[in-house]
């Protein structure tokens, strides 16, 4: 079974056009590389960030009724946001299927957030132009649009932890720098977030807001497991 095909058994989508998969998980550093004009995802991506964002604003509508317009518009964000998708990526292996260029492979590029985010709304893309818009939306609502209260939180994560500490501790939340390490283009933080210098939780990433921010989401998920808070104290 050759890469593709298990990319496809993995989604359960089988392409008519797998011309169009091969484009989608083509990063532009490996057509750069090998010489294919205009073989990269980036298209792909721009049109199926489109179609993303047209079914998740769908999705919301008419799933959440009581919401205002701002609301949506902040709901849908914490979906479809790079670190989200990202993540979503981690259920279809997508980092595993991804065409890169040497430099990219050498630097951590199949771990790189925006090359997967990227990825995923290519692959979007491909699959409206190669089997229609229900297509595309089945693919987004298996992979996509599932766990929304925990995606929304990890992506106000430090907002809310803030809020909540606030309404229920004495002392300050904080967040520590324990550990840099790697080169410059390819950088791991890791950092601790404290009530006053009681540690709660840690979080790593390769940008230090992203530490912070995975940092609080591991601490509002032991401080508020229920979605509705505990009585900790500072």
């Amino acid at each position: 079974m050759n890469k593709q095909e298990e990319f496809q058994k993995i989604i359960g989508y089988r392409f008519q056009n797998e011309k169009l998969l091969k484009q989608a998980l083509t990063h532009s550093s490996y057509a750069n590389e090998k010489h294919m004009k205009d073989m990269d995802n980036e298209r792909l991506e721009f049109l199926g960030d489109a179609v993303l964002e047209l079914i998740t604003s769908e999705f919301l509508f008419q799933n959440y009724p009581k919401l205002s317009e701002g609301d949506l518009t902040k709901m849908r964000a914490s979906l479809v946001c790079e670190p989200t998708l990202a993540a979503c990526t981690l259920q279809i292996r997508l980092g595993e299927f991804v065409y890169l260029g040497k430099g990219e492979e050498l630097t951590g590029g199949r771990e790189r957030k925006s090359i997967l985010s990227d990825a995923l709304e290519a692959v979007i893309g491909a699959i409206y132009l190669d089997g229609g818009f229900t297509n595309a939306k089945e693919f987004v609502f298996r992979f996509i649009l599932t766990d929304i209260e925990h995606k929304q939180l990890f992506f106000d994560s430090k907002t809310i932890l803030q809020e909540f500490v606030q309404g229920n501790c004495t002392e300050m939340l904080n967040y520590r720098l324990l550990e840099e390490s790697g080169p410059d283009h390819n950088k791991n933080f890791t950092v601790e977030v404290r009530i006053g210098e009681k540690a709660i939780a840690t979080g790593f990433g390769h940008t230090k807001k992203a530490a912070e921010q995975e940092a609080a989401y591991q601490a509002l998920l032991l401080l508020k497991p229920d979605g509705k808070g505990s009585s900790v104290s500072g």
